[in-house]
């Protein structure tokens, strides 16, 4: 499983698109383990560029903070799992492990567009 982490400062960014870097990380469900880790410079942000792009990745899930509702459902459209409301000042490993894990403690969307 492709996991993409919006990433700032090697840490969780709260809105994916206001990140520096998108942590891809390939991550075997069955055993809650990291395989890989590759990080990845995003286009520039616009609105759809970067659901389309992450799916050319290999992208199957994103993690994130916030994400308005039109990334969402453009997302889905790529047949990429949204997860939102991922908050802390976790490293991209620490949320892909907690996500495995089922101990990912998510909230509400920070995002509102």
């Amino acid at each position: 499983m492709k996991i993409a982490i919006p990433t700032a400062n090697n840490k969780l960014c709260m809105h994916f698109g206001h990140c520096e870097v998108f942590t891809m990380i390939d991550a075997d469900p069955e055993t809650a383990s990291i395989q890989t880790t590759t990080l990845l410079d995003p286009p520039p942000h616009e609105p759809g560029v970067l659901p389309h792009w992450l799916a050319q990745q290999g992208a199957e899930m994103i993690i994130a903070g916030g994400m308005g509702q039109q990334a969402q459902s453009l997302f889905e459209e790529q047949n990429i799992k949204v997860v939102i409301g991922a908050s802390g000042e976790l490293t991209p490993n620490e949320v892909v492990t907690a996500y495995l894990n089922k101990t990912l403690a998510t909230g509400d969307n920070i995002c509102d567009h």
